[in-house]
């Protein structure tokens, strides 16, 4: 079976496909803006892999305060389709760059 990388940054892809299932990771440093901007990052990601949010089957969310997830929450409610939600577990971390938010994400192609 074929795996398929996309280039991205130095060091790591954009995204890999493998057996029909996409991964990705998305970055942003504004909780909720951040939230929405690495939400639209993964959308792109995903229609230039061949899939939709719809097709989502997990996505790990990381951030920087634990106090702020209501924030990461409301992002993540306006954009998360409603008929297809994924698993996803929400981990406090430090992240570098100024990030306060980092999602990996895992999607049927």
């Amino acid at each position: 079976m074929t795996i398929t990388r996309a280039p991205g940054n130095p060091g790591r892809s954009k995204y890999v496909e493998f057996n029909g299932v996409v991964q990705m990771v998305a970055t942003a440093a504004d909780l909720k803006g951040q939230a929405e901007q690495a939400l639209a990052t993964i959308d792109a990601l995903l229609v230039e892999a061949g899939s939709h949010k719809s097709r989502l089957l997990s996505a790990t969310v990381f951030i920087t305060d634990m106090e702020r997830k209501e924030d990461m929450q409301e992002a993540w409610m306006a954009w998360v389709d409603p008929e297809a939600r994924p698993l996803r577990a929400c981990v406090e971390v430090g992240l570098a760059g100024g990030c306060l938010i980092e999602i990996v994400a895992q999607a049927a192609k």
